[in-house]
């Protein structure tokens, strides 16, 4: 992948709302193929980044591209070969859903196809409904449909499956993997710690208008630490004095053992186990939630957890 150039460059992108700084330095690249996860919670700047990147917003400062090309002064070009799902959509509320559809198709210069009625089967749409007459769920997948229906380059999706069921989640995450084997850049912003986790090659993690880490989950996960659970027949006395061991907790029968432990003190805390005759053993690696947790414990975070 890296020595593909990439569909998205941005570097040290900062953007100002008068004395407000919404972006302070914004850098990643998402490259063909590749699904991007982009996470942060509410006012982090991942909106105001989605909207650079549309054209929609003059960056103050630093470099962003799509295709090569400016993302302000080329946004039409950019735009005949990307599509892009907001997390709020609007629609014509005299309009059906099927008609809405097919013009956003139009407006995107491309065609109602076999891969749309799929897609609205798939979703389980009444696209001969009335916009106004939908849920925040229906007219999520009204946007949803017509891009996925899109034949692009690159996806842009900004909190995409807010107001949709578990079902339709997977019905997303199912067509977003499509478009990665088909060789096309995805870019998702999401609060969804799980569908990220899922779909994701890699992650960049934005506090506070800066990009703090990004990687890909295996790379992040060295952040983290995995919990274990083990029984053994020696007693562990010394087990909270092992480098790297955190969080000690016994049960009630003291048989079992619950405990955390850093990455880089894993091979050691197996060998010490393995001499105190272990009998049975559980491992958890650590999550995305971790991982942002480890950025957000404390600041905010219960909005985002609530979507897990």
């Amino acid at each position: 992948m890296a020595t593909q150039s990439p569909i998205i460059h941005i570097e040290q992108l900062q953007k100002q709302f008068g004395k407000f700084q919404a972006l302070k330095d914004v850098s990643f690249d998402v490259f063909p193929g590749e699904v991007f996860g982009f996470i942060g919670p509410n006012g982090a700047g991942k909106s105001t980044t989605i909207r650079t990147l549309l054209g929609l917003l003059r960056a103050t400062s630093g470099t962003a591209t799509i295709f090569g090309q400016d993302v302000y002064h080329d946004a039409v070009s950019i735009h005949k070969r990307l599509a892009y799902v907001p997390g709020d959509v609007y629609l014509w509320p005299n309009l059906t859903g099927g008609e809405i559809i097919d013009l956003f198709l139009k407006l995107s210069k491309q065609q109602h196809t076999a891969k749309t009625d799929a897609l609205i089967k798939q979703f389980a749409l009444d696209p001969t409904k009335r916009a106004r007459t939908y849920s925040k769920g229906n007219r999520q997948k009204v946007a949803l449909i017509a891009a996925l229906s899109q034949e692009a380059d690159l996806y842009i999706f900004d909190e995409p499956t807010s107001g949709l069921d578990p079902l339709n989640e997977r019905v997303f995450q199912d067509a977003v993997l499509s478009l990665k084997e088909q060789g096309k850049a995805v870019l998702l912003s999401s609060h969804i710690l799980s569908e990220v986790e899922r779909m994701c090659d890699r992650i960049g993690i934005i506090r506070a208008g800066e990009i703090i880490e990004t990687g890909s989950l295996t790379e992040m996960r060295h952040l983290t630490r995995t919990q274990m659970t083990v029984q053994t027949k020696q007693p562990l006395a010394d087990l909270a004095q092992q480098a790297g061991v955190h969080q000690v907790t016994v049960d009630a029968s003291h048989q079992r053992i619950t405990f955390t432990v850093d990455a880089e003190a894993m091979p050691a805390v197996i060998n010490y186990l393995a001499a105190h005759q272990v009998t049975a053993i559980q491992s958890t690696p650590p999550t995305l939630e971790d991982l942002f947790l480890r950025y957000y414990d404390g600041d905010n975070v219960k909005e985002v957890v609530d979507h897990v």
